[in-house]
C-alpha cells in the first residue's frame, strides 16, 4: 500500500512562499508536488521595469481589453496548455489547480486577463502575499497578449505599493523586461521586506480598466516610495 500524500493546504503554501519556496510537479499526471528553492532567484525590479518600444505602442493602442480576476479557471487552463505545447508536458497538475483556486477564492491569487471581444487570448496568474507578488505562469494565444497582461500587472503593482515581483527564474523573454537574478541571501532579504508590507486594497478590488497611456505612465514613472 502506498503512503498517503502529504496534506498541503493554502496556508502551508503561503508559508512556503514567505520563506522562499514554491511548488512544482513533474507533469499533469503526477500527483506529487515538489518544493523548489533556487540558488539564484529571478525578480523584475518594479522600479526598473522596461517596456520595449514596439510593445509600448501595442499597449498604447489598446488592442486588448484587460480584466483582473474574471476567470481563474480559464487562465490556469491556458497556462497549462501553453506549457504543454512548448515542453510536451505541464507542471500544473490537479493538486496545483485546486490549491491555487483555493488561494484565488481567499484573495491571495490573482489573474490578469487579455481579451479580444469576449475571447480570452492571453493572461497570467500569481500569488499575492503582503507587498510581494509571485508570478506563476502566463500564456498567449495571439501575439503580445501575455506581454500586455504583464505590463498591466506591473502598473497595478506599482499603483498598489508592491515591493517585489518574483519570477522564479530569469528567461530571455523576461530579461527583455528587466528581470535579474539575485543570490538566495539577497532574495530572502528583499522577500522579508516585501512580505512585511501592506499594499493598497485597491490594487485588486478596483477593477477599473486603465488606458494604455495610464499604464505606461505608471510603469515608467519614478520609483515607488
Amino acid at each position: 500500500m502506498s503512503a498517503p500524500l502529504p496534506v498541503i493546504t493554502p496556508e502551508l503554501l503561503l508559508r512556503a512562499y514567505e520563506i522562499g519556496l514554491f511548488p512544482m510537479a513533474e507533469d499533469a499526471d503526477d500527483p506529487s508536488i515538489y518544493w523548489i528553492e533556487p540558488e539564484r532567484r529571478g525578480i523584475i525590479p518594479l522600479e526598473a521595469f522596461h517596456v520595449p518600444v514596439r510593445l509600448a505602442r501595442t499597449v498604447r493602442a489598446q488592442r486588448f481589453r484587460i480584466e483582473v480576476d474574471r476567470d481563474f479557471d480559464a487562465v490556469i487552463e491556458g497556462c497549462a496548455s501553453a506549457a504543454g505545447a512548448k515542453r510536451q508536458r505541464t507542471w500544473i497538475n490537479a493538486r496545483i489547480r485546486r490549491l491555487y483556486r483555493e488561494l484565488f477564492e481567499e484573495g491571495h491569487c490573482h489573474t490578469v486577463e487579455a481579451y479580444q471581444d469576449e475571447t480570452l487570448v492571453g493572461g497570467l496568474y500569481g500569488v499575492s502575499l503582503g507587498a510581494a507578488f509571485f508570478g506563476e505562469s502566463m500564456f498567449s494565444r495571439t501575439r503580445d497578449a501575455s506581454k500586455v497582461a504583464l505590463v498591466h500587472l506591473v502598473a497595478r503593482l506599482r499603483r498598489g505599493g508592491y515591493r517585489l515581483l518574483d519570477t522564479q527564474f530569469v528567461t530571455p523573454h523576461l530579461a527583455t523586461f528587466g528581470a535579474i537574478e539575485l543570490s538566495r541571501p539577497a532574495y530572502l532579504q528583499r522577500l522579508k521586506h516585501a512580505t512585511s508590507g501592506m499594499p493598497a486594497e485597491s490594487a485588486w478590488t478596483n477593477h477599473e480598466e486603465l488606458t494604455g497611456a495610464q499604464v505606461l505612465s505608471l510603469v515608467e514613472s519614478a520609483a515607488p516610495a
